[in-house]
């Protein structure tokens, strides 16, 4: 069975994505020859939809992702066309990772990850974050006139909230939105993003589907997360929520059991399942990860199995917020 496919930025994709920002921004950067075999994979089994971003690296230099992508274009010529890639950008990582979308930067910034990319463009740029400064009226503005340009083809916007994509999709077409969401974090459902999304038909690509790493790492406590892992500052996994939040993998990986399926599998395919318009947006370093990524898009739950999965959800009470408290939580649904 072949993964389905999605109308998005203009052509056909898997209906799963392919995160790339763990093979680079980690404590451990991933080999080209692992790395490259991941794309390669990727690619061939039809996750067509590449999401990196030009901050995806560790000090001091942030723009090792699309480095990557560029060795693996010049390695791979024959695929260098295969895949929609999208980079997220507009954050001043100089002054305190700010939201900052005014044109000059946003201009130096497309021009600066294509020069990196050597070998091909992006097709769309991603606003990370939104800069309340400019606000989305400029920011859509600034986006069109830089599509005009040529630097991209497609617009993004990343952590909007559902008012914002309305003026947003008033102003310009917006290809996409990227919020997260899993069975640890259903917000979208009632914060009206989804309902937006789905009104305006525009695609989301749902991160962390796997609930930032509690579904598929045999993680046992907080001390399992490696050393240098941003996510041993996330609030769900601190030593107050860590046991708890568990609960809800346990409760997950019985039904996934009953399928002959990973509780990681279940969950991509839940939250695909939520509306044709979602792909889910899985990340890892592994070539086989990414193989049983990919092959959970290919899962159909059955209604029963739907209700089973969101009975689970809405009567487990999931502790601690997004990322963590001092997270800059006013970017987050802006």
């Amino acid at each position: 069975m072949s993964l389905p496919t999605v109308q998005f930025a203009g052509q056909s994709v898997g209906k799963i994505a392919t995160g790339l920002m763990r093979l680079t921004w980690a404590p451990k950067q991933t080999p080209d020859e692992q790395a490259f075999e991941l794309m390669r994979v990727a690619i061939e089994e039809g996750a067509t939809f590449f999401n990196s971003g030009v901050f995806y690296g560790n000090p001091p230099d942030a723009t090792t992702n699309l480095q990557l992508i560029s060795r693996f274009c010049e390695a791979h010529p024959d695929l260098k066309d295969k895949f929609v890639l999208s980079v997220k950008g507009g954050i001043d990582t100089e002054s305190q990772w700010e939201p900052t979308a005014n044109i000059d930067f946003l201009r130096a910034e497309v021009e600066k990850i294509n020069r990196i990319l050597k070998h091909r463009k992006m097709d769309m740029f991603e606003v990370a974050r939104i800069d309340q400064k400019t606000g989305i009226e400029g920011i859509m503005k600034n986006l069109l006139t830089l599509r005009d340009e040529g630097h991209f083809k497609y617009i993004s916007l990343s952590e909007v909230g559902a008012a914002t994509i309305r003026k947003a999709a008033s102003i310009g077409p917006v290809s996409c939105v990227e919020v997260e969401y899993s069975p640890f974090t259903t917000d979208i459902e009632r914060n009206g993003v989804l309902d937006a999304c789905k009104e305006l038909n525009i695609p989301i690509a749902a991160y962390s589907p796997l609930g930032a790493g509690f579904l598929g790492n045999n993680w046992k406590s907080k001390e399992d997360i490696p050393e240098g892992d941003h996510r041993r500052t996330f609030d769900k996994f601190s030593d107050e929520h860590f046991e708890h939040n568990m609960q809800l993998v346990k409760q997950l990986e019985e039904i996934a059991k009953k399928r002959n399926v990973t509780a990681a599998q279940l969950s991509i395919a839940w939250v695909g399942q939520q509306w044709e318009g979602i792909l889910p947006l899985p990340g890892s370093t592994n070539p086989d990860r990414v193989k049983q990524c990919i092959e959970a898009g290919k899962i159909r739950l059955s209604d029963d199995e739907l209700k089973q999965i969101r009975s689970i959800i809405d009567n487990f009470d999931v502790k601690g917020v997004r990322y963590d408290k001092g997270a800059r939580q006013a970017h987050l649904f802006a």
